[in-house]
């Protein structure tokens, strides 16, 4: 294959969906992982139209024996993969730490940590070997400090940056680059899957403010990985116009 190939995990919606759509009119061929098997296969349908040529890997993150076996099921001019995007990820309630539900922290700390280290491990020597590759992590400004009912979360944002900084300093005799694409109020699925459905819960979340779009985040991350071979630009922190930060958001009132 002479295109370059983009993998993006947790493909079938939000950002990483956007991510999928923006490198395919970028040129590049797209791996894209999920748990969803016909999103995958609409979007896959929808890329291909697009002129990408594409691969579609079913699984839960979660599961390392399940992701590798998938990777590995790959034809071997798949693996060599240009951009890895780790984006999986998600957050589950917004409990006091000490009220918290055990199962959505086992699912936040194995999606959004064990997940992105198994992609890693998958994917990176490859890149290692071939003195090439670019890793963007889609970490997240919950990662720069707590908030109110965020802990676990934020917790596993925060291990995302300091995971991104150790891979970029063990691959620093390589050619490989590593980004953290931290975005701040996103509108896509995650408020709905935080409060496990709850719609109403969800849309108090954006109200107020007009949030960024998982295009926005994915115009962000393309344009990270379109720098020239000598640069790296190891972190971006993308907010909306009127968040200043993980806890402070300026909303209009109705």
């Amino acid at each position: 294959m002479n295109k370059r190939i983009a993998m993006v995990t947790g493909a079938s919606s939000g950002i990483g969906r956007a991510c999928a759509e923006k490198f395919a009119q970028g040129g590049y061929n797209l791996i894209i992982t999920g748990r969803d098997t016909e999103k995958l296969h609409l979007l896959k349908e929808q890329l291909e139209a697009q002129g990408a040529t594409v691969q579609t890997l079913v699984f839960d993150i979660r599961h390392r024996e399940a992701a590798t076996t998938a990777f590995n099921s790959l034809p071997a001019e798949w693996k060599t993969v240009d951009v890895l995007i780790n984006n999986a990820g998600l957050a589950l309630g917004l409990e006091p730490e000490f009220e918290g539900n055990a199962e959505d922290w086992d699912a936040m700390i194995d999606t959004n940590i064990k997940g992105l280290l198994t992609m890693t491990r998958l994917v990176v020597p490859g890149m290692v070997e071939r003195n090439h590759g670019h890793v963007i992590n889609i970490g997240s400004v919950a990662g720069d400090a707590a908030y109110a009912g965020g802990n676990v979360y934020c917790a596993t944002k925060a291990a995302v940056k300091a995971l991104t900084d150790g891979l970029r300093i063990d691959v620093a005799h390589t050619a490989v680059r590593v980004t953290n694409i931290k975005p701040g109020l996103v509108q896509t699925n995650f408020s709905n899957v935080r409060f496990h459905g709850d719609e109403t819960r969800a849309d108090n979340v954006y109200k107020g403010i007009k949030p960024l779009t998982g295009t926005d985040i994915a115009d962000v991350v393309f344009y990270a990985a379109s720098a020239p071979e000598h640069v790296q630009i190891a972190e971006v922190l993308v907010l909306a116009t009127h968040q200043a930060s993980g806890s402070v958001v300026w909303r209009e009132k109705e």
